[in-house]
């Protein structure tokens, strides 16, 4: 965006520039099952660490020479290796925290941090590099980074392909084990609808600074706020990892957030508005963790990595569409109030839902009380 906008380019050159590289995330299913057929998963992460970072840096630097569109290209190509570097190495945390439920929860924690660092440190080194140099520096920067990410990815422990011998579905067949599979049909929906209500916080935060009597700048101390709770949730299940179902603890967590946001909804004052944006940060980190244990803990063996990434790669999607609807619904219905409402309203409907979805699975005759083959032992749709 820095790149275009300095350039003097239109803006609609940036936000091609930026779907490209996000838009391909959605194919990311299509790309995954390369890793629960590899033999070694990690040299496909480092591969597609290298691919992303030469793809990127090649757009970067050719976008002042060339036309748009082949920047886009390349920038598409990027994406394509996103959900690899996101999902893909997710799908490895049983391997480096090994078998114990708690170790891996503990780790899950570290996870989610890492997002919340990543999209702290990440724009902070742009803007930083952009001052003192330029945006062509800042993604470079970037890009060295992914490479030597290439190369720690080798020191992650070595785990056997767990699919060895068993028939590795394509993505759609995957698609269909999860809607299948009551806890995964649930951390799907429940995923995609708490990733799309959070999204709607910073435009949130933007339209609200006028009632709140602050400042446009303000805009950002609430944000910040939020990014700040999310790191400090992180913070806390490393330290107390959660306990109990997975299933269940997505719902709980879907329920708090909604609570978070009916705080942000009635808030009057900047502090008490800040401080529910805090506490969605650090209930969403909890609802994160809690979607990587469910992925973990009921995912078919012959396709974990896909599960992770299909999950992954809709998640994303929903933010987008979460960021669209907060605008849409700001100007249409005239009030600041009218994004977190949809989220509220949103949220507190899906937890709703997967409590009437676990209860009626549960009912004797039902297809999702039986258990499914493909799925490990306890791992079947209602079995927990």
């Amino acid at each position: 965006m820095l790149l275009v906008t300095g350039s003097g380019a239109p803006g609609w050159h940036a936000g091609l520039l930026g779907a490209s590289i996000t838009a391909p995330h959605l194919l990311g299913p299509f790309v995954a099952r390369s890793l629960d057929t590899a033999r070694d998963g990690r040299r496909v992460i480092a591969l597609a660490c290298v691919l992303h970072g030469a793809t990127f840096a090649a757009a970067v630097l050719l976008y002042p020479h060339t036309w748009p569109v082949v920047a886009a290209l390349l920038l598409a190509a990027s994406g394509l290796a996103g959900p690899l570097l996101t999902g893909g190495i997710s799908s490895r945390l049983p391997a480096i925290a090994g078998p114990g439920r708690d170790s891996q929860r503990r780790a899950q924690g570290w996870d989610v941090a890492t997002y919340g660092l990543g999209g702290t440190i990440g724009p902070a080194v742009v803007a930083a590099a952009s001052s003192w140099a330029s945006p062509t520096v800042a993604a470079l920067i970037l890009t060295a980074a992914t490479f030597a990410a290439a190369a720690l990815v080798g020191l992650l422990p070595y785990a056997p392909p767990l699919a060895a011998g068993l028939d590795v579905p394509r993505p759609g067949r995957t698609l269909a084990l999860m809607l299948a599979s009551g806890p995964l049909r649930r951390t799907l929906y429940m995923t995609v609808t708490v990733a799309l209500s959070v999204a709607v916080l910073p435009i949130a935060a933007v339209v609200s600074t006028d009632r709140l009597g602050a400042g446009p700048a303000a805009a950002g101390i609430l944000v910040a706020a939020y990014g700040l709770g999310n790191l400090a949730g992180s913070a806390g299940l490393m330290l107390r990892p959660p306990k109990g179902d997975a299933d269940r603890l997505m719902t709980g967590f879907a329920f708090a957030v909604a609570a978070a946001l009916a705080l942000l909804v009635v808030a009057d004052g900047f502090v008490v508005t800040a401080v529910a944006y805090a506490a969605a940060g650090i209930l969403n980190a909890g609802f994160f963790a809690a979607t990587l244990a469910a992925r973990s803990e009921y995912a078919p063996r012959q396709a974990r990595a896909q599960v992770f990434v299909w999950v992954g790669a809709l998640k994303i999607t929903a933010g987008s569409a979460g960021t669209a609807l907060a605008g849409a619904g700001a100007v249409a219905l005239g009030s600041d109030r009218a994004p977190a409402a949809m989220a509220l309203v949103l949220t507190t409907a899906c937890a709703a839902a997967s409590i009437l979805d676990r209860r009626t699975a549960r009912r004797p005759g039902h297809p999702t009380s039986r258990p499914r083959t493909g799925f490990r032992d306890g791992d079947s749709s209602e079995g927990h």
